[in-house]
């Protein structure tokens, strides 16, 4: 949630500042966090203890340190796009794919 939260107020707050980059390298640590402890959580098992949503990790594990360069080379637009999409990608979509109807995250917050 916090990864989600502080994400927003990267997208809504002022770019190129020493804040936003103070907290863009706190969202990245949050964001490869969320990514590796995804690797422990066998609940859906298609294909041996792997399922969709590992592969849906993957993908940040790659384009998180992508757009941090695309950061340090003053790239803003692609740095910007990248991680619109690790934002999306990484926390919308598996996001909601944890809430689907059985799923851990949906029992507790949901109950049920």
């Amino acid at each position: 949630m916090a990864a989600f939260v502080l994400g927003l107020v990267q997208f809504a707050a002022p770019k190129g500042t020493l804040p936003h980059r103070t907290l863009g390298w706190l969202w990245a640590g949050l964001m490869y966090t969320v990514a590796i402890s995804g690797f422990f959580i066998h609940e859906i098992r298609l294909w041996g203890p792997w399922s969709p949503i590992h592969f849906l990790t993957l993908p940040t594990l790659i384009l998180v340190p992508v757009a941090l360069w695309q950061a340090r080379k003053h790239r803003a637009r692609s740095h910007g796009f990248h991680m619109l999409g690790v934002f999306v990608g990484g926390l919308v979509l598996t996001g909601a794919l944890a809430f689907l109807p059985g799923r851990i995250m949906a029992e507790v917050l949901l109950g049920g």
